[in-house]
């Protein structure tokens, strides 16, 4: 099964999905020097070793809250090659030394057991303070993801030790969302169930997808699993699924979808699920036996709005039309003029919305078109009804498979969030924590260690490009503060929890 990503190539999408030109030249230019280069890496590991050298590699700053930050990094032997180009596993100890000065790194944080997939947390750190860290294992400091591609950053928040091998780095905490916490949310998407082989690019043979390997447990359930079980340790009270639940729109798929969702609460109370184009199906009620009510609640066979205490949650099925999935989403006309009642009933009512397609896409490695998003006049009057509640604050969308924070210009109130897809790299979900005078959006990867196996494994979709447009051009990309008035909301936390 080919990924959602894909939709826009031409062995899957219709001609208006073609995109256009300017778009095709400007990924070539990018995209061209990259495979070079990635090439040029396979030579340079094919070089002959010590057996005792060690290469950290991949360090990311993937999660940076007011008081924490998680770092992750993987540390293989060099001169293998698991298949995909990328080195064997090198089992070791991890740590990670940080302060408040470059030249004094008097704190440390290890792991508990040697791996080769590392994962530090930081933690009582000082919100609006600078630090400076450098991770290492065996001594050997760990190098940054390149993000050349979209001039990014994965390690901090400044370029602070960029070229020196291995840093340190540098990244400052936020200040908290003002007030005081209410809930927090777990927002995730393309979960995939069903799925085989990840990043099958329809329309370009040259790149391969990647496979789990042999004896190991199907990675859709695996890292969906590992979802459930890290939102839950995060302090999840509620969790959305924004669409692409199963890889086809199987029955089987979905029926394991919702014992999996299941393990975090009750359908419809604690968590709730709305339908991606990859989710259609001939028989348009399978997904509906799966999850009745699409939220669990009567106002439709997809969309549906509950009201938690104050909160107003609204769930869009965006692909509400015949097709084959790769084209442009669409609400229809229906559900479209129930949405604006819903916002034109209660415009300043704090309102997250949640739905599979973007409204927008914006500063793609690869060329955007139609299939990425949902079609443009009715995203446009999406906006246009957002323009008159103040009361909504974020949309949730899943498709693109990437980290991606984007403020709408025509309603600045509202940020458009894009969280990468949970069955593969970076993997994990975007924990929304609400406050009475704002919103923090924080990106975790699942900790499980199969999980974070599977997730260093699948970043080599896409030639190995794919970290360029999945984990996010920078920390704020999956890490964000933001201020807005949220006192309507009275639910307390853990209150929906069972």
């Amino acid at each position: 099964m080919r990924c959602c990503f894909s939709a826009h190539l031409p062995a899957l999408a219709a001609l208006s999905a073609f995109p256009g030109p300017c778009e095709v030249l400007r990924s070539g230019a990018r995209l061209a020097p990259a495979l070079l280069r990635t090439a040029s890496a396979a030579m340079q590991r094919a070089r002959s070793h010590h057996p005792d050298d060690l290469a950290a590699v991949n360090l990311e700053l993937v999660t940076l809250t007011e008081d924490t930050a998680v770092i992750t990094w993987y540390t293989g032997i060099p001169g293998t090659d698991d298949g995909l180009g990328h080195p064997l596993p090198a089992i070791t100890e991890g740590e990670v030394v940080y302060g408040t000065h470059p030249s004094r790194l008097n704190r440390t944080a290890s792991e508990g057991r040697p791996t080769a997939h590392h994962q530090v947390e930081l933690t009582d750190l000082e919100p609006g303070q600078t630090y400076y860290y450098q991770a290492r294992s065996r001594g050997v400091a760990a190098t940054p993801t390149p993000l050349h591609l979209v001039r990014g950053n994965a390690v901090g928040t400044s370029t602070f030790g960029f070229g020196s091998g291995g840093g340190p780095y540098s990244f400052t905490t936020p200040q908290p969302p003002p007030g005081r916490h209410l809930l927090s949310v777990a927002l995730c998407n393309d979960l995939h169930l069903g799925e085989t082989t990840a990043g099958l690019v329809g329309g370009l043979p040259l790149l391969r997808g990647v496979p789990q390997l042999p004896g190991r447990a199907p990675y859709p359930e695996l890292m969906s699993r590992a979802l459930v079980e890290e939102a839950r340790r995060r302090g999840a009270d509620l969790l959305l699924a924004g669409g692409d639940i199963s890889a086809g729109g199987a029955a089987h798929d979905l029926r394991e979808a919702r014992r999996i969702l299941d393990g975090f609460g009750t359908h419809g109370q604690d968590y709730f699920v709305v339908r991606g184009n990859h989710d259609r199906s001939q028989d348009a009620g399978v997904f509906r036996t799966a999850f009745p009510g699409g939220g669990g609640g009567d106002d439709g066979p997809g969309y549906f709005a509950r009201d938690l205490g104050g909160l107003r949650i609204i769930g869009l099925d965006t692909y509400v039309k015949t097709g084959n999935g790769a084209d442009a989403g669409g609400l229809g006309a229906e559900q479209l003029a129930w949405f604006r009642a819903r916002l034109r009933e209660a415009p300043d009512q704090p309102t997250l919305v949640f739905g599979h397609h973007p409204l927008t896409v914006r500063d793609s490695v690869f060329p955007v078109t139609r299939g990425q998003c949902l079609e443009r006049r009715q995203a446009r009057a999406v906006v246009d009804a957002y323009a008159s509640a103040p009361g909504v604050f974020l949309h949730h969308a899943g498709h693109t498979h990437r980290n991606k924070r984007t403020v709408l210009t025509r309603a600045p109130h509202v940020t458009q969030q894009e969280v990468a897809a949970a069955k593969e790299y970076p993997g994990g979900f975007t924990l929304l924590r609400i406050h009475s005078g704002g919103y923090a959006l924080n990106h975790y990867k699942s900790g499980d260690l199969a999980a974070r196996q599977w997730s260093e494994r699948s970043r080599r979709v896409a030639a190995g490009l794919w970290p360029h447009h999945a984990l996010g051009r920078s920390v704020t990309d999956r890490n964000s503060v933001t201020s807005h008035d949220l006192s309507g909301v009275t639910v307390s936390q853990g209150v929906n929890r069972t």
